[in-house]
């Protein structure tokens, strides 16, 4: 250490007088030394002794403090956070639109339906379906990445303080998980704070004893106080898509965590899955817990009770490092082929090209829910990733399909369910029943938009984006947030619904923003994967 300082000599007076160590005489000899030192030498010694202070800690003290950081903020592991985010927020009017959006919806849901799961607009209430506060755990991504800070803080403050899992309440696996395991752990890598992660931990462990069956497919519903898990009231089976739509969540909570029993018990249910019969890889929307079957002659979707299934295969192998000998990925191409064998047809006179639906497992309905219009962007977002010409091909024309389902509406908002034109039974090739004419805000073709447009970077899909969220604007947009409406074919008589789902801003409003990008890799598709909920996941390389 000495040979690195430079070299300052100092003249000390010298003195007849002993110096003993621990003597008093020598605490006075070396006073009376000090005191005779000149001014000049006096400020010299002092700066000596500084600098030799300064390269004590710098060398021999920081190295021993930095690496020790708040483990309220880090995590133990090296911390994976979303690049790039270097200037987070918005860069264009576009996107500016859209961040007011958000704000617009977080003022009313803040005023009038704070901590709770949804917001009531027009009626100034709210409504609860875990009481969970959905809509806050939803929302944090879509405030970190829009660079809302305050809104984001204060968020945080209520889930610290107020989100609590040792209560006597019953929750529903599939949705608590892509929403709140979901945006937990989307905030936890996004923000570094470790909070985020502790609380989705929590609730991980309560969702456990969904997976105590007797078939190890798990049960749809808990209570996460008592910790007891059951079927779903109304019927004895469980959604395909509510028991393959989980791991994602589960994989990464184990990962985040080190503990490695989450992953586990999802993973076998890929498994029980995978070793279950099938129809060209599609599968009924129904399954039991009980037995780990199949419900017999259960109808066939991509819609509604089995869209994420499709979903999760392509991103389970894409999270895990694109294995070659995945049965995931297997399982995934053979289902595409099975949509392109049964359930793909195109209209007569205006040839869109549609999925549709098999009743019973084997009669084909021309209906197609605008839960569907998530499979372009899957399609296109395996096709970036090695699948085969015939899905961009699927991707394109669905795309295409459902954006008509928008533009032919006289709101410009797709209807819940769209049916198609198979025999002249319609004057158009695409009409909406009455009871199916309603938009509930949902993000899915804003999702596939998305896709399109950050894996080509076209502009064209930002304008088709554009058209649409200016028609959310026209037709939702109230005073206090923005409404589900009851009929998307009557501008004049919409029938709001007054509700704001959480998904609007978790996902609606988030790929809208993502979308009008000026960089369409501001979330990179290499490195993470969105769940089912739109909250950004890392990818891991095993």
């Amino acid at each position: 250490m000495d040979a690195k300082i430079e070299h300052v000599s100092v003249i000390l007076p010298v003195s007849n007088e002993p110096i003993i160590v621990g003597n008093v005489s020598t605490r006075k000899s070396l006073k009376r030394h000090w005191n005779q030192l000149s001014r000049f030498q006096k400020n010299l010694a002092c700066i000596l002794l500084a600098g030799m202070c300064i390269f004590y800690i710098i060398f021999f003290v920081l190295p021993f403090i930095v690496p020790s950081r708040s483990t309220d903020t880090l995590d133990p592991m090296e911390h994976i956070q979303i690049a790039p985010f270097k200037e987070r927020g918005p860069t264009n009017d576009r996107q500016r639109a859209v961040v007011e959006a958000v704000q617009h919806s977080w003022k009313g849901y803040k005023e009038y339906a704070w901590g709770h799961d949804n917001l009531k607009p027009i009626s100034m209430g709210y409504s609860d379906w875990f009481g969970l506060g959905l809509t806050l755990v939803d929302s944090l991504d879509t405030l970190y990445i829009m660079d809302l800070q305050d809104e984001f803080d204060e968020a945080r403050t209520w889930i610290e303080k107020y989100l609590k899992f040792d209560v006597n309440r019953e929750v529903n696996l599939f949705e608590v998980t892509i929403r709140v395991v979901g945006g937990l752990l989307s905030a936890y890598h996004l923000s570094g704070d470790r909070m985020f992660l502790d609380k989705a931990v929590d609730l991980g462990n309560r969702l456990l004893p969904c997976f105590d069956s007797p078939s190890g497919i798990p049960f749809s519903d808990v209570n996460i106080g008592s910790l007891a898990a059951h079927a779903p009231k109304w019927s004895p089976d469980s959604s395909t898509s509510e028991v393959t739509t989980i791991q994602l969540e589960f994989r990464d909570l184990s990962r985040s965590s080190e503990n490695p029993i989450f992953e586990k018990v999802a993973s076998r249910v890929n498994l029980k899955i995978h070793e279950l019969d099938k129809n060209e890889g599609l599968v009924p929307i129904f399954i039991n817990a009980n037995t780990g079957q199949f419900r017999n002659f259960a109808t066939i979707s991509l819609g509604a009770r089995a869209d994420s299934y499709y979903e999760y295969l392509l991103k389970q192998w894409l999270q895990t490092g694109k294995k070659a000998d995945d049965y995931l990925i297997e399982d995934y191409q053979q289902s595409i082929r099975g949509v392109l064998n049964q359930l793909v047809r195109t209209t007569p006179n205006e040839k869109h090209v549609y999925v549709g639906e098999l009743l019973n497992g084997k009669d084909f309905k021309p209906k197609m829910d605008h839960l569907t219009c998530y499979l372009p962007g899957t399609l296109l977002l395996g096709y970036k990733n090695g699948m085969p010409k015939t899905h961009l091909r699927l991707a394109t024309d669905l795309l295409e399909t459902c954006y008509q389902t928008y533009m032919k509406q006289p709101t410009q908002l797709a209807p819940e369910i769209s049916y198609f034109n198979v025999n002249g039974e319609s004057e158009t090739d695409i009409y909406v029943k009455t009871n199916d004419a309603h938009n509930l805000l949902r993000p899915e073709f804003i999702e596939s938009l998305y896709y399109f447009y950050a894996i080509t970077g076209n502009r064209t899909y930002q304008d088709m984006g554009w058209t649409i969220f200016e028609a959310f604007n026209r037709y939702t947009k109230v005073k206090n947030g923005y409404t589900s409406i009851g009929n998307v074919k009557n501008p004049l008589n919409t029938r709001p619904r007054d509700m704001m789902e959480s998904f609007w801003l978790g996902e609606t409003l988030k790929y809208f923003y993502l979308l009008f990008s000026d960089d369409r890799n501001e979330i990179d598709l290499d490195k993470y994967v969105f769940n089912s909920e739109a909250h950004p996941l890392p990818v891991r390389e095993v």
